[in-house]
């Protein structure tokens, strides 16, 4: 009968389903599954199973639109474990798909946390190690390509590319043609890292969860989305350079976060966009990417952007 079971399955089918394919060896569930709130691509089940607490992350519907590879996010989210990071990986599944992992008892932190100089470093130190994890990934997460296959996705569904599209990538090829040399070359990245996706154990360890989007990119993507998702400032952007690279920000590094910043809200905006015509969860993906292209263009109309592109060039 499992093996019959196809993506079509609606949520709450496919968690019966993924319930009944547990791995035997971590013993009976006890209480039912309790849902985990702040997902806004899938659902997540915290179940309490006699080998410990675990999570069950099942997708949300047409999540492979996003370019979501579940088989890759399981190999990322088994790296991200081996070098300390990442949660722990107890199974995978298929048809329909599933990740099983060990539950992180860590507290949710706010940005306004994350922006504390210490917790700065230690998020510095956690991407360093994946990014210099010298694995390749199966997946590639090229920010460049991923909002025009967005823009693609969104026109084959019937959605709407908005006018925004076509001023944010222009500043995107601006952005790619200065980035360019050994700190740009591909690293395994993370590259969805919202605020809901640290946790901090007790003794200050910082987590990583929520390993969907990563794949084979720029490692300054990572470090332009920690920074604007989380309202960095200049001062915390120069901490975090300089915990990443242990030594003092150079101009053209300064500036590639910088620019990075723009791509991460561009991004962000297209992922919106996709979403409105595919998701079945309750949430305004339409504002949702209306408050990154405004954030963009913020960016793109800051004083210093040609001065950013020249040094990034430099």
């Amino acid at each position: 009968m499992v093996g019959s079971v196809h993506l079509s399955l609606g949520a709450d089918d496919a968690l019966a389903v993924l319930l009944e394919r547990l791995p035997p060896e971590l013993g009976v569930l006890t209480g039912r599954p309790t849902p985990l709130e702040g997902g806004i691509t899938n659902r997540n089940f915290r179940l309490r199973l006699e080998a410990g607490d675990y999570v069950l992350r099942v997708p949300g519907k047409d999540t492979g639109a996003l370019g979501i590879d579940r088989g890759a996010e399981a190999a990322a989210t088994e790296l991200a474990a081996r070098v300390g990071v990442g949660p722990e990986v107890a199974a995978s599944f298929h048809e329909p798909d599933g990740l099983l992992t060990r539950f992180i008892d860590g507290r949710p932190l706010s940005a306004e946390d994350l922006r504390e100089p210490a917790r700065v470093a230690r998020a510095a130190s956690a991407l360093r190690a994946f990014h210099d994890a010298g694995v390749t990934l199966t997946s590639t997460f090229d920010c460049f390509r991923v909002v025009e296959e967005h823009a693609a996705e969104a026109e084959a569904r019937g959605a709407a590319v908005p006018p925004a599209y076509e001023s944010a990538g222009a500043r995107a090829r601006e952005i790619e043609a200065v980035l360019t040399g050994p700190d740009h070359a591909p690293v395994p990245i993370h590259a969805d890292l919202l605020t809901s996706n640290f946790l901090e154990e007790a003794g200050g360890r910082l987590r990583i969860v929520d390993w969907e989007y990563a794949g084979m990119g720029h490692r300054f993507f990572d470090l332009g989305n920690l920074s604007i998702n989380n309202g960095f400032a200049a001062d915390d952007d120069e901490r975090l350079l300089a915990a990443y690279f242990g030594e003092p920000p150079s101009p053209r590094r300064r500036a590639a976060l910088s620019l990075m910043r723009l791509m991460s809200d561009f991004r962000e905006a297209m992922w919106g966009v996709v979403q409105s015509a595919v998701s079945t969860l309750d949430f305004d993906y339409a504002g949702y990417a209306d408050e990154h292209f405004a954030r963009l263009r913020e960016t793109a109309a800051h004083p210093d952007y040609c001065d950013w592109l020249r040094a990034a060039a430099a």
